[in-house]
C-alpha cells in the first residue's frame, strides 16, 4: 500500500500548495492554511528548486502568522537529504514567529518511495521552534532523534519504511511533557526498521510522557511482539487511543492483547491491517465493543504461500 496521496489536512487546516512563479492565483489569508512549499525530485532545468520557492514564499507571505508548513518534495530527495532544509526552516525562525506544525518529507510514491527518502538530524529544527505544537516527518533513512527536551510538543508523527533503533530510542528517552500523541511507524529491517521492544521500554513503562493519550505502534513486521509487550506496559492505562495498526498482527498478538490488562477504558484500537481470523475478530468485537471501544478491523489480509511451504506477511507500506 504505496502512499499514494499528499496531505489535504494538517494540524487541523486544509493544505494549500504554494503556487509555481508566475501564477495568477490568489493567496488565502497566511493564517487560514497549512502552507505546502514542494519543488519537483526529478526536476527539469527549468524547475524552481526548493529554496529558490522558499525564499520567494518568505518574500510573498505574511510569515508573521504562518501557522503550518508542509515541506514536501525537494530536488534529488532519493539522493539529497533534508539537512538544507532544515537549516533553511531554522534561519526563518525569526519570521515564522506563529508557527506551530511542521511536517517534514509529505512525498507519495509516484515523488519519491518512502524508503528512498533521505532525511538528516531533526533536532535542531525542533530546538529553533520552542512553540511548535506539532511535528510529523517521513522517511527513516538517515533520519536522526537524538533525545531532546521540547516543553510544547503536543503530537510527533514519524513515518517509515524502517526506523532504526537509534531513532526510537532518541525519542523514547525525549522529555515531551506535553506529548498527548505518539505514531511511529516501526517498519520491517528490510528498510532499516531495526528496533526491538527494548527500545520502546521508556515509553511502554509510562515513565516518560505523562500528558501521552493516544499512542500509535504501527507498521511492524513483529507486530505481535509489540502487541505483547502493550498488553502489560504500564503507560495503556491513561491511554484513549491505542494503534498497532498496518502491521503484521497475527491471532497470536491479538490473545495476547486480550489476556493482558483490561483494554475497555479505551475510545478505540486500531487494527487495521492485520492478519487475524475471522473467529479472532469475533473475539475482540464481543470483548471491547460493549464497553464502547471502536475496535478498528478494516483492511483484513491473507497471508501469501509461495508453493514452496513458505508463508510471506507484509507490513502496509515498506518500500
Amino acid at each position: 500500500m504505496p502512499i499514494g496521496v499528499h496531505l489535504e489536512e494538517f494540524h487541523g487546516l486544509p493544505v494549500f500548495d504554494f503556487p509555481d512563479a508566475g501564477s495568477r492565483a490568489g493567496l488565502p489569508d497566511a493564517a487560514a492554511v497549512a502552507w505546502r512549499l514542494s519543488s519537483p525530485t526529478y526536476r527539469d532545468a527549468e524547475d524552481e528548486e526548493w529554496h529558490a520557492l522558499f525564499a520567494r514564499f518568505l518574500a510573498t507571505v505574511d510569515t508573521r502568522r504562518v501557522r503550518a508548513l508542509v515541506v514536501g518534495g525537494w530536488e534529488d530527495a532519493y539522493d539529497t537529504s533534508s539537512a538544507a532544509i532544515v537549516t533553511a526552516l531554522i534561519g526563518a525562525n525569526d519570521r515564522l514567529t506563529a508557527l506551530e506544525a511542521v511536517f517534514l518529507g509529505d512525498m507519495t510514491f509516484e515523488d519519491c518511495e518512502i524508503s528512498w527518502i533521505v532525511q538528516s538530524d531533526v533536532a535542531p529544527l525542533l530546538a529553533a521552534y520552542p512553540a511548535l505544537r506539532e511535528f510529523g516527518v517521513r522517511g527513516g533513512t538517515g533520519l536522526a532523534f537524538p533525545s531532546l527536551r521540547h516543553g510544547g510538543l503536543e503530537t510527533l508523527v514519524v513515518e517509515a519504511g524502517g526506523l532504526g533503533a537509534e531513532v526510537v530510542r532518541g525519542i523514547a528517552g525525549s522529555d515531551l511533557p506535553a506529548l498527548e500523541r505518539l505514531e511511529l511507524w516501526l517498519g520491517t529491517d528490510e528498510y532499516g526498521g531495526d528496533s526491538s521492544t527494548d527500545d520502546l521500554a521508556p515509553l511502554l513503562s509510562g515513565e516518560a510522557f505523562p500528558a501521552l493519550r493516544s499512542l500509535g505502534l504501527c507498521n511492524s513486521s513483529v507486530q505481535d511482539r509489540v502487541a505483547a509487550a502493550v498488553a502489560g506496559a504500564p503507560v495503556v492505562a491513561r491511554l484513549d487511543r491505542l494503534d498497532l495498526s498496518m502491521g503484521v498482527l497475527t491471532d497470536e498478538g491479538a490473545a495476547a492483547l486480550l489476556d493482558g490488562q483490561p483494554l475497555t477504558h479505551l475510545r478505540e484500537l486500531d487494527l487495521e491491517h492485520h492478519y487475524l481470523s475471522e473467529t479472532m475478530t469475533e473475539r475482540l468485537t464481543a470483548a471491547l465493543a460493549p464497553h464502547g471501544v471502536r475496535v478498528v478491523l478494516d483492511d483484513p489480509q491473507s497471508p501469501e504461500d509461495d508453493g514452496d511451504g513458505d508463508v510471506w506477511r507484509y507490513v502496509a507500506v515498506a518500500e
